[in-house]
């Protein structure tokens, strides 16, 4: 058998006006910026790494927006000032060591992201992506929920077309693979991956267990669906959830910015008491210790390839090709919500180099599937299924956002209308058809639903479904009794201008 392979996917997305930019900013400073530091450090050490990052088109626009790039660029100022007076607070107290780290560490990211990085998460990314040592996956544009959507091929079309011109835009080149939103699958969905050419695509592991027929090798080893896509499986039982609970690791969710008064936070933040990067403790409540949690994340690294590396011997005893363990990790697991999960990721990457843990490899989902051969893969329907609670679609279809959809399909009906109506429009027309696209596309977004089923910003997320709605429903009368108000269309071009380029023509029907 041949070596073993871990193949790590790392899923970004945030949607169109999150709840506030301070989680975009966060997301820079706490994940994208210490995961690029990684691969920085691998690469100087020669240290071979290959992991699969999937970012959602609405991401890639939130990441290259000239506007709130500027305003990050002030945000992570004012919070070194603020690290700069802390260091004073704090002097003569046991707090002052991290303090100190907190400060330069947020200079040394202030360094990487005006200098070696050119305020550029993209091109960092792409520059990983040309050394193959990334694999940049598509998804949906605005990582809908597909399966709610294959009875309206239109919506599906849409999302998965003005994704394909958003990843051409900002890469330059065909994707590979494409990334289910939540790891969504339907049967319905084959033929729309197939027409698109896709090479590959990713499921949850009982897509695979329950498929029609049960794939023999269980989500150890790609299948080919019924229409030729591959499709890999996410492993079940390479979950990193397990790892990040330790105690001594730090406490995310206690910052210092809820325990200061407010006259000290107003200077920089205003009357809003927001995320600081302040933060003092661990999750056991004792002061929390850098090397302590470093180290604990290092061992947990060898423990999980070691767990890892018997699964798949043990499940290769049983098959002659090589198996896989498909790993899905949330970009929020790294830095953000768990601040050592950049330390573990670069963990496994070098101890799977040492001598003593040869016996097991890392590579990207397509270059696992290019040294296969495929006629070895099993051809099945794989099951409904996602990565959501219970494992099929409750997060996003029950008592708590069940009333959207009636709206959504009748919008969506009404734009395929547009579409159909309009064939050949310019100038205002087609500015106000090509935002309708947009508003649809943002309602879509799977995030609006999970906050309301996780009843976490539910106000604020019925309230982007609906003013998405009522947009386009503004826009629907306009066009049909021939006024539409410029003023108006373009402040809402400005403030829902994702997707620039967008073609309202991708609601067309297929001839």
């Amino acid at each position: 058998m041949n070596k073993p392979v871990i193949s790590l996917v790392i899923k970004a997305h945030i949607p169109w006006k999150p709840c506030n930019e301070e989680r975009l900013f966060e997301t820079i400073f706490e994940t994208f910026l210490p995961l690029l530091e990684v691969f920085d450090r691998l690469e100087a050490d020669h240290v071979p790494f290959q992991l699969g990052v999937s970012l959602s088109p609405v991401l890639c626009f939130l990441l290259s927006d000239r506007d709130l790039l500027k305003r990050f660029d002030g945000w992570l100022a004012r919070r070194i000032d603020f690290l700069k007076k802390e260091l004073n607070r704090t002097d003569n107290t046991p707090e002052n060591a991290l303090a100190q780290m907190y400060y330069e560490e947020a200079v040394d990211k202030q360094l990487l992201w005006t200098g070696r990085y050119e305020r550029n998460i993209l091109k960092a990314l792409e520059y990983y992506q040309k050394k193959s040592n990334v694999e940049l996956l598509i998804t949906a544009a605005t990582h809908a929920f597909l399966p709610f959507y294959v009875s309206y091929p239109e919506a599906v079309q849409a999302q998965i077309e003005t994704a394909i011109g958003a990843f051409r835009r900002f890469f330059g080149k065909y994707p590979l693979g494409f990334f289910l939103p939540e790891m969504a699958w339907s049967p319905d969905l084959d033929q729309f991956l197939r027409s698109y050419n896709f090479g590959y695509t990713i499921t949850d592991a009982h897509a695979f267990i329950l498929g029609d027929p049960v794939a023999s090798r269980g989500s150890f080893y790609p299948i080919r669906t019924r229409s030729g896509v591959l499709a890999i499986a996410r492993d079940i039982g390479a979950h990193f959830s397990r790892c990040f609970k330790a105690g001594c690791y730090r406490d995310n969710n206690r910052d210092i910015a809820y325990e200061l008064p407010k006259e000290t936070l107003k200077p920089f933040f205003g009357d809003r008491r927001t995320s600081t990067g302040s933060k003092y403790y661990a999750r056991d409540k004792s002061l929390y210790d850098p090397e302590l949690g470093a180290t604990e994340a290092r061992s947990q690294a060898q423990t999980f390839l070691n767990i890892q590396s018997e699964r798949l011997y043990t499940a290769g005893k049983f098959m002659s090709e090589t198996p896989v363990s498909l790993c899905v990790c949330d970009a929020d697991d790294l830095g953000r919500s768990w601040y050592e999960g950049n330390c573990f990721v670069e963990s496994l990457f070098r101890e799977a180099n040492t001598s003593k843990n040869t016996g097991i490899k890392f590579l990207c989902p397509g270059e696992y599937l290019f040294d296969q051969e495929v006629d070895k893969f099993e051809t099945i329907t794989p099951s409904f299924s996602s990565s959501g609670n219970n494992g099929y679609a409750e997060t996003w279809l029950d008592s708590s956002n069940d009333w959207m959809y009636k709206h959504m399909v009748r919008a969506i009906d009404r734009m395929t209308e547009l579409a159909e109506r309009f064939p050949n429009e310019s100038c205002i027309k087609e500015r106000a058809l090509n935002q309708a696209a947009r508003e649809i596309l943002i309602a879509q977004d799977s995030s609006w639903p999970r906050m309301l089923y996780n009843k976490k910003y539910t106000e604020y997320a019925g309230k982007q479904i609906q003013s998405c709605l009522q947009n386009f429903t503004t826009i629907y009368e306009s066009l049909g009794n021939g006024h539409i108000s410029t003023e108006w269309l373009t402040n809402l071009e400005y403030d829902h201008r994702v997707f620039p380029y967008i073609n309202y023509r991708v609601f067309r029907r297929n001839q």
